[in-house]
C-alpha cells in the first residue's frame, strides 16, 4: 500500500499548518537543539519553540492510512516515497532490487531502496506507520517528475505487479508534483511545497 512521502523544505511550519487544515495530526517532533536530537511533540506548539533555532529532522503527520514527513532543508528536495508491506513482501521486493541492481538498505523497521530515478523508496513492515483508517484518508495517486523514462516499467518488476497509484512525466528536476488523497472535501490546492493536493470526497469522514 501506498502510504507515504518525504520532502525536505525550509517551509516547516507552513507544511504543518497546511496539513493540520487538512485534518492530519502531529505523530512527532524531532529536532537539534543545543547539539543535541530531542521531541517537541504535541501539546508543545510552534509559539513555544519557534525562535529557539530548531533544527527539525523529522516532523511526522498522519490521517487514516496516510503518513507524511518533512525535516528542514535550505530548498524544497522530493526525497522518498514508502509503501506499507508485509516482510514476505518486503523480502520479494528486495530480491526484485537486486535484479535491477538497486542499492537496498536493510533496516528491521525501514529499508530503503535506491533508484536510478532521483529519489527513495521506502518499505515500511509496521502497521503504526499509519492510523489504519483509509475511509479517513488514502493516497490514490502520485505524479512525480523524473528525469529518465521507464519509471512505471520498473515499478512494475520491483513490486511483481503494476503499481497504478504511480504516474510519472518527463521533467527536471525530480519532484512530486501531484497527490490524489481521497479525503472529505473535493478541492485542488497546493501546498507550500508547491505539490498539487487533489481531495476526492467519495471517502466518508
Amino acid at each position: 500500500m501506498l502510504f507515504h512521502y518525504h520532502f525536505w523544505t525550509p517551509h516547516l511550519e507552513e507544511m504543518e499548518k497546511f496539513y493540520e487544515d487538512l485534518g492530519f495530526r502531529v505523530n512527532q517532533r524531532v529536532g537539534k537543539y543545543k547539539g543535541t536530537f530531542q521531541t517537541f511533540n504535541p501539546p508543545l506548539s510552534w509559539d513555544e519553540f519557534r525562535d529557539q533555532g530548531i533544527i527539525f529532522r523529522i516532523i511526522e503527520m498522519k490521517k487514516g492510512n496516510v503518513n507524511i514527513s518533512f525535516g528542514f532543508g535550505k530548498r524544497i528536495m522530493f526525497d522518498h516515497i514508502g509503501f506499507l508491506v508485509t516482510n514476505e513482501e518486503k523480502s520479494k521486493i528486495c530480491e526484485n532490487a537486486n535484479l535491477l541492481n538497486w542499492k537496498v538498505e536493510l533496516g528491521e523497521r525501514r529499508t530503503f531502496i535506491t533508484t536510478p530515478y532521483q529519489f527513495l523508496i521506502e518499505l515500511q513492515t509496521h502497521l503504526d506507520a499509519v492510523d489504519g483508517d483509509g475511509k479517513i484518508a488514502e493516497i490514490d495517486k502520485m505524479v512525480i517528475s523524473t528525469p529518465i523514462e521507464g519509471l512505471e516499467e520498473d515499478l512494475e518488476m520491483l513490486f511483481g505487479k503494476k503499481v497504478l497509484e504511480i504516474q510519472s512525466i518527463i521533467e527536471e528536476p525530480v519532484m512530486l508534483k501531484e497527490v490524489k488523497l481521497s479525503l472529505v472535501n473535493k478541492n485542488e490546492i497546493i501546498d507550500p511545497n508547491g505539490v498539487q493536493i487533489n481531495l476526492d470526497s467519495g471517502a466518508e469522514s
